[in-house]
């Protein structure tokens, strides 16, 4: 028996199509239209590309003897061209790369990322209409990827210049660039979290969005809808060396903060406080007495520091740098590094339990050997068998905690310490009935210690002073 539908049901049926439709044609009106953002910014973007001579030295295998070959042998042709008479002349190749940059002023002043042009002999610039430039390097950043170039150039098309700090997560975004040499390309996504920190560059608070970004978009620009350039389109995350929906650029507003140095001086520099900091977790903010985990904690002051000269203790939690709030350990890098030297600032700490305002007069950040070597002091152990982590104590910290010789300053507890009370920020004194002497002395003690019995541990503690704790080591641990 067939089933023949009502009137009324196709009428549904004809309704509901009709308003699918309708949707369909709303959403697509409320999708971006970036034809004419493309159209006007296009053509201040420029394709950059370099080339690298590299010399390389053919050797013949040891094992490998030239034979004696009659002189009108076309192989003697061969070994002249690849071995000179010591079997190591050296061979000459050109390395070529490409990138993109964008034109900040019109008297031909272009941004790139530093890692675009480094160690190039020859930079070329090309404009949209086909012109080529032979372009000068003025000065390049290695900690934030930027670079700024000048070609001999007038009356160019430029950019508008956003802020990336009034951005928000979910805000479209484009980015125009030259993918694998393919030039001019657009490519569109949303902002996909702001202020990430990235291995090695404390720096740099950025941006990350799902704009697809491959080899030869580094440089370029990051849009807003209002058609403002917002970032410098820097680097991505992957496994397979291509696109994978992660990709960052540097806020606009750093990266104009170094071309503009760059231009001054030649050179950049930045703010340094002098602190090693982590962020505060949930267990840690528990231990401090804190209500949530926020802040950065230091887990050292760097000796002849800023921080050092202001007071500033291992222990110490920043919740604010001048005006701005401390959420995280990572916020803290970026807002000092574009603090002016030789600024007083104030800083908000939590200080066992109460909150102290230190006035900071920002350093100049050295380099990385010189901090390096000044972390390297006062002495710090590595986290032993018993989970922790201990450095020598400062003169600083002596005086404060009276402290005339020996002792080491916690500032790492898990594991067996952990549990048997042993917290950050703890000095201890005396392990098995031992007075401790230094790390060295202290890392000997703990590899002598015996199992299944419990020792002594005597740490001196800021609120409570001196306390002996039980320690004890079982064949499981």
């Amino acid at each position: 028996m067939k089933v023949f539908p009502g009137k009324a049901f196709v009428f549904n049926i004809v309704l509901g199509m009709l308003g699918l439709f309708a949707w369909s044609q709303v959403q697509a009106r409320n999708l971006p239209d970036f034809t004419q953002l493309a159209e006007k910014n296009s053509p201040a973007v420029v394709n950059i590309s370099t080339t690298q001579k590299i010399k390389r030295h053919p050797r013949i295998p040891e094992n490998l003897q030239i034979p004696d070959l009659p002189e009108d042998s076309p192989f003697n042709d061969f070994f002249r061209h690849f071995f000179d008479d010591e079997g190591n002349s050296p061979q000459e190749r050109d390395a070529k790369s490409l990138g993109s940059g964008f034109i900040i002023s019109d008297d031909g002043y272009v941004m790139t990322n530093n890692h675009v042009i480094r160690d190039a002999d020859e930079v070329i610039v090309r404009l949209s209409d086909r012109r080529e430039f032979s372009a000068k390097v003025v000065g390049s950043d290695e900690r934030s990827d930027v670079a700024l170039l000048k070609i001999d150039a007038s009356s160019l098309p430029t950019v508008k210049m956003g802020k990336s700090k009034d951005l928000k997560v979910g805000e479209w975004v484009l980015a125009i660039g030259s993918p694998f040499g393919f030039d001019h390309s657009v490519t569109a996504g949303i902002v996909s979290a702001k202020g990430r920190s990235l291995p090695r560059e404390n720096y740099v608070p950025f941006i990350q969005t799902d704009v697809a970004i491959n080899p030869g978009n580094s440089g370029g620009p990051l849009f807003n809808l209002d058609g403002e350039v917002v970032g410098v389109n820097s680097q991505i995350y992957s496994r397979t060396g291509g696109f994978m929906g992660l990709s960052f650029a540097i806020p606009i507003e750093v990266a104009m903060n170094v071309a503009n140095q760059l231009k001054n001086t030649g050179h950049v520099t930045r703010g340094w406080l002098g602190v090693l900091i982590q962020d505060v977790t949930a267990e840690l903010a528990e231990s401090f007495g804190m209500d949530k985990p926020h802040g950065a904690l230091v887990s050292r002051v760097l000796p002849d520091s800023p921080a050092a000269k202001a007071g500033f203790e291992v222990g110490d939690i920043i919740l604010k740098f001048n005006s701005d709030e401390v959420d995280h350990s990572k916020d803290l890098p970026p807002l000092v590094g574009r603090t002016p030297i030789d600024t007083a600032v104030p800083v908000r700490v939590l200080r066992q339990g109460k909150l102290r305002t230190l006035k900071v007069v920002i350093g100049e950040l050295p380099g990385d050997d010189e901090i390096r070597v000044a972390s390297d002091k006062p002495k710090t152990s590595k986290q032993n068998r018993i989970g922790l982590t201990v450095t020598d104590l400062s003169d600083a910290q002596r005086k404060k905690r009276e402290i005339a010789k020996g002792g080491v300053l916690v500032s790492q507890s898990g594991g067996i310490a952990a549990r048997a009370g042993i917290r950050q920020g703890d000095i201890i004194e005396m392990l098995n009935n031992e007075d401790i002497k230094n790390v060295e002395h202290f890392e000997k003690l703990v590899k002598a210690l015996p199992e299944n019995r419990s020792v002594p541990v005597l740490v001196h503690r800021a609120r409570s002073g001196p306390v002996f704790l039980a320690l004890k080591i079982t064949n499981d641990e």
